[in-house]
């Protein structure tokens, strides 16, 4: 049994077509990480830590607005998506050859298949996480580095069963949850949690809890949105799939509002909440249930509307280079020359958009010309 065509990082095989939707998703997606990094750390740079008043300032709060790390959970929705299109053929003739017994090479063909897969993202991911750290230094909050170590994870599960893909997520959301609620109670008891949350830094706990329980993106429960994401990436040959997502997507951040409104105690206020700072299980079903709506709206809008999608589809190849490029762009704008200094959210969103018009239109025109982004060309370099 031959194997299916390969497939590179954002899911296209070779000689199938590509499929629209997670570009046009990852551009929009990027467009609002774009917007809150700019915003917040405006803010930052302000000092007093003020993000204004009304309505639009509540919306855009980049920490405990409604908005805050809505993008970049469905930026990782989008990962786990790529990561099953990645590697579905392979998955599929592995566990098609499972099933039948054959005296060929097949099988020995579809475990090295396999096998490259998994060194390929591990590859990807170490690259990630290591350049993660190094721009974490410039960019501090960044989440190259969480992003890679979920390409890491993602090497040893992509061949599991979709049933044992749900219990990770859902053990990673718990256990973000747990850790939160527990660190409350040990607060509240008298004793510090500093060792968990505060580890020397440099040392091994530093790194190991900088990945999975502190951080702006910490695997406990980020790793619930990737696994997500791996499972939506299996239904999407279904006819089923995009009503199925978007009706999820309401339950769950329908039920995250009705019951996060309950809370009326001190831990209530943290079990409960939706806020990203809490890290609760609520927090998760409320984030995973917008970037779910999401991705079902503006995948059909891609399907449907192809010319009008097409320049957000090219630049949602080439995320990374626009990812990077909006880091060089704040650096120097703001930082080095001081044409922009911090104020409002009116100058955020009109950097943003500023950005983003030039960022799209430079998109298309590096995709038209050479394809392959300067970054992804990198990253493909060292991760196959």
């Amino acid at each position: 049994m031959a194997l299916s065509a390969p497939a590179d990082a954002t899911g296209t095989r070779t000689g199938a077509r590509r499929l629209p939707g997670p570009d046009v998703v990852r551009a929009v997606a990027l467009i609002g990480v774009v917007v809150m990094n700019y915003h917040g750390y405006l803010v930052i740079q302000q000092g007093d830590g003020d993000t204004g008043s009304g309505w639009a300032a509540e919306l855009f709060d980049p920490w405990t607005g409604p908005l805050s790390t809505r993008f970049a959970a469905t930026f990782v929705l989008v990962a786990g998506v790529g990561v099953t299109l990645m590697t579905r053929g392979a998955t599929a003739a592995l566990g098609a050859l499972q099933r039948v017994s054959t005296s060929d090479g097949s099988w020995s063909d579809a475990v090295d298949r396999v096998r490259q897969l998994r060194w390929r993202l591990v590859r990807r991911g170490v690259l990630l996480y290591t350049g993660g750290l190094v721009l974490d230094e410039i960019w501090p909050g960044t989440i190259i580095p969480f992003y890679g170590a979920m390409f890491v994870l993602a090497a040893a599960m992509f061949t599991w069963r979709t049933s044992a893909i749900v219990a990770v997520g859902v053990a990673a959301a718990s256990a973000g949850w747990a850790i939160r609620l527990w660190r409350f109670e040990q607060r509240q008891d008298g004793f510090s949690t500093a060792w968990l949350t505060d580890p020397d830094e440099g040392s091994v706990n530093d790194f190991v809890f900088g990945v999975f329980v502190n951080g702006t993106h910490p695997l406990l429960p980020w790793m619930a949105f990737l696994c997500a994401g791996m499972v939506l990436g299996r239904l999407l040959t279904t006819s089923w799939w995009r009503p199925a997502a978007i009706g999820v997507g309401v339950v769950l951040a329908g039920t995250a509002a009705v019951v996060s409104s309950t809370a009326s105690t001190g831990f209530e206020s943290i079990a409960l909440s939706t806020d990203p700072g809490q890290r609760g299980l609520l927090y998760v079903a409320s984030a995973l249930g917008t970037a779910l709506i999401a991705y079902g709206i503006i995948d059909g809008a891609a399907e449907r509307f192809p010319l009008v999608t097409d320049p957000l589809r090219r630049a949602g190849q080439l995320s990374l280079s626009l990812y990077l490029l909006h880091i060089l762009v704040f650096t120097a704008v703001v930082d080095w020359w001081g044409w922009i200094e911090p104020a409002g959210l009116d100058v955020a969103l009109s950097f943003a958009l500023a950005f983003w018009i030039v960022g799209i239109a430079a998109a298309v025109a590096w995709h038209r010309t050479w394809g392959m982004g300067p970054a992804e060309r990198v990253y493909r370099a060292f991760g196959g």
